[in-house]
């Protein structure tokens, strides 16, 4: 063997040791939260458990999924939904809560009375203490409805009592029978309302109302708290929402303060927004997602 293979083979045995001994090192301190979500699947992976997986792994979280509706659809149009069935929903979040130290769970799509009910029954049922933020998915971005229109009482019965924090847009307010919002005067009494009635927490989600700034306002023990971040205009996309409350819940399970979690989440929906990806799609229309990069995991 000459010089140059020898050497060569040096080279490769050293980086064979130093990659082994990094496997090794990595392995003996892996530790990072777990947070599980229970929504729908998006084939365009904008929305849904799709976006909840990419926001949770650039949040340094470990991401959990049970699935409860399967979505054929691309931002503004939903072709076609399917139903899991509720005995695989509930055996989903059953094997994952007995084998995972889950730190914190969201729901996002659960488009049926049984879902939802089996949803709240299956967290009854393991006796969780683990913190639940509600995202109350009920029509798509496009306007495509996505959840029966009975089920919001489910919603109201029997889920809304097991959350810790509950995070409608102003469309969803109304359908959960909050007066119409045309302002920040009424959406403050909208979420009061919210808040009285359910008992939990609420994040009223302004993103909706004209102005320069996307404001939020959190309602808990009676105080409000405002987030603010500037509107980012001219984005035809989805998935805002199910990336703003996955961030949440990435927060909690990491042990941030529900305040500190939704700031933190707020800089990071306006950061993928604003960093949106975007394509010529086949039909000569421009495709816009949310660009969910770790580089937009602002700390705080």
């Amino acid at each position: 063997m000459n010089g140059s293979a020898t050497g060569a083979v040096a080279l490769q045995n050293k980086q064979r040791t130093l990659i082994s001994h990094q496997i090794k090192h990595r392995t003996s301190n892996i530790n990072i939260p777990i947070a599980l979500t229970i929504a729908g699947s998006d084939s365009s992976a904008g929305a849904g458990i799709q976006a909840d997986l990419k926001t949770f792994s650039a949040l340094g979280v470990y991401g959990l999924t049970a699935v409860t509706c399967v979505v054929a659809e691309i931002p503004a149009k939903v072709s076609r939904l399917e139903p899991v069935s509720v005995e695989m929903v509930r055996a989903q979040i059953e094997v994952l809560a007995k084998n995972f130290p889950i730190a914190a769970m969201k729901t996002g799509l659960l488009c049926s009375r049984a879902i939802i009910s089996t949803v709240a029954q299956t967290i009854l049922d393991l006796r969780s203490k683990t913190p639940l933020v509600v995202d109350p998915v009920i029509t798509a971005t496009g306007g495509h409805p996505l959840l029966e229109s009975s089920a919001i009482e489910v919603y109201q019965d029997e889920l809304f009592p097991l959350g810790t924090l509950i995070t409608p847009n102003l469309d969803e307010a109304v359908q959960l029978g909050a007066d119409k919002i045309r302002d920040r005067e009424s959406m403050e009494r909208a979420g009061k309302e919210l808040e009285r009635k359910f008992k939990t927490a609420i994040l009223l989600k302004g993103g909706h109302l004209s102005g320069d700034d996307a404001v939020d306002l959190l309602f808990t023990n009676g105080t409000i708290t405002a987030f603010t971040a500037p509107f980012v205009r001219d984005v035809a996309t989805h998935g805002t929402g199910c990336t703003y409350s996955a961030a949440i819940t990435a927060g909690l399970a990491a042990g941030m303060s529900m305040p500190d979690a939704i700031a933190r989440a707020k800089k990071f929906v306006t950061a993928c927004i604003a960093g949106r990806l975007r394509w010529k799609g086949t039909s000569g229309h421009n495709i816009d997602a949310l660009n969910h990069s770790a580089d937009n995991a602002i700390a705080d």
